[in-house]
């Protein structure tokens, strides 16, 4: 009896033990709402430029692809989150397309002096679900 007794007790300890930790995680606002994801997506500070760029960024990795866009271009298309060096005007930049949305805007809001293009941003394929 001695011996069941120890078995059951050890087993409502075990399931005690599981039970508390699964709970252990979770995060309730003021309101009373469960937030699972709250400690994943705040932020420890403010934006960062990058993310602040409606055109997206000069970038530090290698391009996807380079353009040389020849005296009297009037288009660049580009996939959203893509790398392009471009080369315009004797100019060069490598820029990476995070834009916010797809919206048409002129090359010179990035490449000064590169007036009359417009870069045109599909959506990027891998983005559509």
């Amino acid at each position: 009896m001695k011996t069941k007794f120890s078995q059951l007790a050890l087993i409502a300890a075990i399931g005690l033990a599981t039970a508390g930790t699964s709970y252990a995680h979770e995060d309730y606002s003021e309101a009373g709402t469960y937030h699972w994801l709250s400690h994943v997506s705040e932020s420890q500070g403010a934006p960062t430029a990058n993310q602040l760029a409606p055109f997206g960024y000069a970038a530090t990795k290698n391009a996807d692809r380079e353009v040389s866009l020849p005296g009297g271009s009037k288009y660049l298309y580009v996939t959203r989150l893509e790398t392009v060096k471009i080369n315009v005007g004797g100019k060069s930049v490598v820029w990476t397309f995070d834009t916010l949305g797809a919206a048409p805007f002129p090359l010179s809001k990035i490449v000064p002096g590169a007036d009359g293009i417009t870069v045109y941003v599909t959506e990027n394929p891998a983005s559509l679900g």
